[in-house]
């Protein structure tokens, strides 16, 4: 019998949810290999882009993947947006918006979505995105049972706040505890 491994890790901004880098021109990128001595044979479960970062599960088991990437586990993302984010904006968030995959018209499912006021609890760096002069930002919690390309990132845009910093806080009952960059083994996911 196989015995699989899995791993929590806080991925740090910058990085790509991958081992190899698969892109055209040679590139300096920085892969989740550098971070940490994975067996070979682990995959990360879902991506982040290499401007989000928080929590990314890792296995060697195929079928916890698939599970863990399926409608049945929510996803919550705290994300800072360009402006005052308002209610009318929460609600339709909370709704459904039409976004853009792959060059199609999809209407996203409903989700949970507030206000944050407070990041206590996250251990997040505090990396500044921008000078106080382009106008005010603020947080919002965004929590998702599907995973389309950049969705977060695309909802926020379709309803008229921009996203500047995207962190996935849990997955299922997994809550980011890690510091950014650190790995650990575990025996199974709490999902």
């Amino acid at each position: 019998m196989i015995k699989h491994r899995h791993f929590i890790l806080h991925k740090p901004y910058g990085y790509l949810s991958q081992f190899i880098y698969e892109g055209k021109r040679k590139s300096r990128k920085k892969l989740l290999g550098g971070l940490y001595d994975f067996p070979k044979g682990v995959m990360a479960i879902g991506r982040l882009d290499e401007n989000s970062e928080g929590l990314l599960l890792l296995t060697t088991d195929g079928k916890v993947s698939e599970y863990i990437r399926s409608r049945k586990v929510a996803k919550e993302y705290y994300v800072q947006v360009g402006g005052c984010i308002d209610n009318a904006a929460i609600e339709k968030l909370q709704s459904g918006v039409e976004i853009g995959v792959g060059g199609q018209k999809y209407t996203t499912k409903p989700c949970k979505a507030f206000h944050i006021t407070t990041l206590a609890n996250i251990p997040i760096a505090d990396r500044k995105i921008r000078d106080e002069r382009h106008g005010p930002m603020s947080w919002v919690s965004i929590t998702l049972t599907e995973g389309k390309f950049r969705q977060v990132r695309k909802m926020t845009a379709a309803v008229g706040f921009p996203t500047l910093r995207l962190i996935r806080v849990r997955i299922g009952n997994c809550q980011l505890q890690l510091a950014a960059g650190e790995v650990i083994e575990v025996d199974k996911f709490d999902t």
